[in-house]
């Protein structure tokens, strides 16, 4: 049993201590591990920078979206003061409704709009003549 381990042992040790061009290939493993974890983690940052910039320019548009609606809101009631409308509704002639005009039930028939009578035109033009029907002509 102690033969197993020392061929275990001394294979282990051989593949360990191999050498290409003088370097040990485990050191060359490790190297190139390195090289990759350094890679990914700079390929990380890259992204998270990415990331981190798109993030801030969505932020900017929520805050001047913001800053619309909020301006919109404002005009949404300039426009909506009743100083404003009636002034409007004057230079148009438009008057208030007396607020003690009412109808009653019985007012009501006499409200109800008239339909109008359907208007006819003054003269309608008589329809078109229909255009002769031309044969195709014989070959000669």
């Amino acid at each position: 049993m102690t033969d197993v381990l020392f061929v275990a042992r001394s294979g282990l040790s051989r593949l360990l201590n191999w050498k290409v061009r003088g370097i040990r290939w485990i050191d060359i493993i490790g190297g190139v591990a390195v090289a990759v974890m350094v890679l990914s983690v700079y390929v990380a940052k890259a992204a998270a920078d990415r990331e981190d910039r798109r993030i801030a320019q969505i932020e900017r548009e929520i805050s001047q979206n913001r800053q619309r609606v909020r301006l919109l809101r404002a005009e949404i009631a300039r426009l909506e003061q009743p100083g404003r409308l009636e002034t409007l509704s004057r230079s148009v002639g438009m008057e208030p409704v007396d607020v003690h005009r009412r109808a009653t039930e019985a007012d009501l028939p006499g409200l109800k709009s008239v339909p109008e009578a359907p208007q006819t035109s003054p003269a309608s033009p008589a329809p078109a003549a229909p255009a002769p029907v031309v044969s195709p002509e014989a070959p000669q």
